[in-house]
């Protein structure tokens, strides 16, 4: 606390000219840079430069309207029975447990209840019956898939897959949207 403190007597015995005055010494973190040898060295790393111009060339990540992305693989076109039944196979062979779950309002996270940080609505969607304890074909998925379609046509439908070892969800894709969405 006491180092901190600077008494007006040692402020005011510094004299500087008008020029001084304005000049401000470079200062970057507790050392003063100009203290050091000062070293150039060429970059041509475009990359490295600041610039809102148009010769750089960036891709749009996220388009901030219009598309919705669900789950793992949303990104791709929707997945045709063959696919959807390659995932399964994968979803089988890593030992997880297939289940089955709907949305019937939105099929995605968003805020609409309430307001405080990492609340969320939509994260919790319906189960399709119980999980698929002792699976062992895709066709079985795929057959409890189309029943669930025949019973919301309307609805998201995601597969999941659990892991009974270790109590998490390793893997979840979208297996059905409504039309239009």
């Amino acid at each position: 606390m006491a180092s901190s403190v600077i008494s007006s007597a040692a402020v005011a015995t510094v004299n500087r000219t008008p020029a001084q005055a304005n000049m401000v010494a470079p200062f970057n973190g507790l050392k003063s840079t100009s203290a050091f040898p000062v070293t150039r060295k060429a970059n041509n790393d475009i990359t490295s430069i600041a610039s809102n111009g148009g010769r750089v060339q960036c891709m749009q990540v996220w388009p901030p309207t219009g598309l919705k992305k669900f789950e793992t693989l949303s990104y791709l076109p929707d997945l045709t029975t063959e696919q959807l039944a390659k995932e399964i196979d994968y979803l089988l062979r890593m030992k997880w447990v297939p289940c089955l779950e709907f949305e019937l309002e939105k099929g995605w996270v968003y805020r609409e209840h309430h307001r405080s940080p990492g609340y969320y609505d939509g994260r919790y969607w319906t189960m399709w019956k119980l999980p698929m304890f002792g699976c062992t074909q895709a066709s079985q998925v795929l057959i409890e898939l189309e029943e669930a379609k025949k019973a919301y046509p309307n609805s998201f439908i995601r597969i999941i897959g659990f892991d009974n070892v270790r109590q998490v969800q390793c893997i979840s894709f979208i297996a059905s949207k409504p039309k239009g969405v």
